[in-house]
């Protein structure tokens, strides 16, 4: 018997690192590649975007917590935008309509990346996220400064915009 609880208590905490852990996620500091069309038809290319500050926002208008979000990353758009701050969404939706509504909405005139594939997210699955909201901020170099930037988000990106 205990024995099974050691192999039950084993494969909980090996289960519990396979979620938590972005197996292709990017490390700090480095470039990450990402290009897609947006959803009014329009490209985007990360690596073009060098020389501005730039959120990466893996979202989903089913998503509390991302809905919960969009005021602040709103908000720090309207702010910073001026100053050579972008955001691109990365949308886990499966209705585009939805989508479309709430981007207008919310005010989110920021470019959206649509598939429709849900938690099948071609940009998603390839970049390891499996939880959303997920916010990663890009510095002026195209670097990966910060892959938690929910919190103090209009703060991160005022220091980023300094340097």
């Amino acid at each position: 018997m205990q024995d099974r609880n050691l192999y039950f208590i084993l494969g909980v905490c090996l289960l519990g690192f396979y979620f938590s852990h972005s197996w292709n996620s990017p490390s700090r500091g480095k470039p990450v590649d990402m290009a897609f069309t947006a959803t009014d038809g329009l490209p985007v290319d990360l690596s073009a975007m060098r020389g501005k500050v730039v959120l990466v926002d893996f979202w989903a208008t089913w998503c509390g917590p991302c809905m919960q979000e969009v005021p602040n990353v709103v908000a720090t758009y309207n702010a910073l935008h001026a100053k050579g701050f972008e955001v691109i969404g990365i949308s886990l939706d499966t209705d585009r309509s939805r989508l479309d509504a709430v981007t207008a909405q919310k005010g989110m005139v920021w470019p959206q990346y649509f598939d429709g594939k849900g938690w099948n997210n071609e940009i998603a699955a390839s970049h390891g996220i499996h939880s959303i909201p997920t916010m990663w901020l890009f510095d002026k170099n195209g670097r990966l400064s910060d892959t938690d930037a929910r919190n103090g988000l209009q703060e991160k990106v005022g220091k980023l915009l300094a340097q």
